[in-house]
């Protein structure tokens, strides 16, 4: 461990040590907030600081055998003894690790997922199917809802645009590294002559966020216009003005909403999308402003990003944020995403943790 950690978790432990006194033996002469406040910021602090407390033991024991390691007749009990205690100690540190990584709120809230054709016409829109069922079955094995808001389907199949609902604890969080540019190497349907084409959708998770004081949309911030629905969905669907588009004059966000044969339920679904959508947007922009995040892992959800590339002739799937390469295209479109997911998440703490 480095210094400055330590020195960190040594100033942690001491406040710790200092609200337990507090709370103790002063405890009366604290306003009922200033309790409050208190007793959260000690039980914040009490794992971290037990694990703490057990990860500086366990090097004191770890001290305490190599000593036996000059004793002729103890030393191979103290190597494998010293094997044991070394992996404890390892593994209290990791611990200590995750516990100081800051938890971002909007983690463990619901989100949408966008996803739209870019480069490449029908070959694009194709891929934006296969992108949006990978969502869905990446879902499905994590216990998670999945709820379609709004759709628009390309003139050969799959989808000009889609936005996914994601509802789960965790889902955010998971997938807030999805957002940006996913690109697909592939001969289409349609290619006679077998030769393999390049085409693109661009991907945006957006957290799921009720109106707040932080947020609030005002009436005359936005244009509504209703219009008929498109497509596929029954003789009451294609024959009302149901289908709503919102337009954020502020922001310049624009929200379609048509799969519901309500207008009102349309217009709430497209509220919820573009409250969503601003608040991505305030987001990033204090990204940009942060300097915690020296590694781009967090998309912006457009066509500058790219994320992915996914080769289908190969059987090949390269996140290129963080030079990872996997031949297991076929589990990945299955749903198996952790296979990307789990490695830019350590790769995302790592950077927290260098910059603490």
């Amino acid at each position: 461990m480095n210094k400055s950690l330590l020195q960190k978790l040594e100033n942690l432990s001491k406040r710790y040590k200092k609200l337990d006194k507090l709370l103790q033996n002063n405890y009366k002469n604290l306003t009922r907030l200033e309790y409050i406040k208190f007793s959260k910021e000690y039980s914040n602090l009490s794992i971290l600081n037990n694990v703490f407390m057990l990860w500086k033991k366990s090097l004191i024991h770890i001290k305490q055998t190599e000593l036996l390691l000059s004793d002729i007749e103890l030393k191979n009990l103290a190597i494998k003894e010293l094997i044991i205690l070394k992996k404890k100690s390892n593994d209290l540190l990791n611990k200590l690790k995750s516990l100081l990584i800051p938890i971002d709120p909007q983690d463990n809230h619901n989100c949408y997922i966008e996803i739209r054709a870019a480069t490449g016409g029908d070959e694009a829109a194709l891929f934006s199917r296969d992108l949006c069922k990978m969502y869905i079955l990446y879902a499905e094995l994590n216990l998670w809802k999945v709820e379609i808001v709004s759709k628009n389907i390309g003139e050969y199949g799959g989808y000009k645009e889609i936005i996914l609902k994601i509802i789960g604890q965790g889902a955010s969080g998971k997938l807030k590294f999805e957002s940006g540019g996913h690109r697909v190497q592939r001969i289409p349907q349609t290619e006679s002559q077998g030769r393999i084409h390049t085409s693109s959708c661009t991907v945006a998770v957006m957290p799921e966020f009720k109106q707040s004081k932080k947020i609030i949309l005002k009436n005359s911030d936005l244009k509504i216009d209703t219009f008929r629905s498109s497509g596929a969905g029954g003789q009451h669907v294609n024959t009302t003005d149901s289908a709503v588009r919102i337009t954020h004059i502020p922001t310049g966000c624009v929200v379609e909403c048509q799969d519901e044969r309500s207008q009102h339920k349309n217009k709430d679904k497209a509220l919820s999308v573009l409250l969503s959508k601003i608040h991505t947007l305030q987001l990033q922009k204090q990204r940009l402003k942060s300097s915690l995040m020296r590694k781009n892992l967090l998309g912006t959800g457009t066509r500058t990003d790219r994320n992915r590339t996914y080769n289908f002739p190969k059987n090949r799937v390269t996140d290129h944020r963080i030079n990872l390469t996997l031949y297991r295209l076929d589990e990945i479109l299955l749903g198996n995403l952790d296979l990307l997911i789990l490695p830019i998440l350590q790769e995302y703490q790592t950077d927290l943790l260098l910059n603490i």
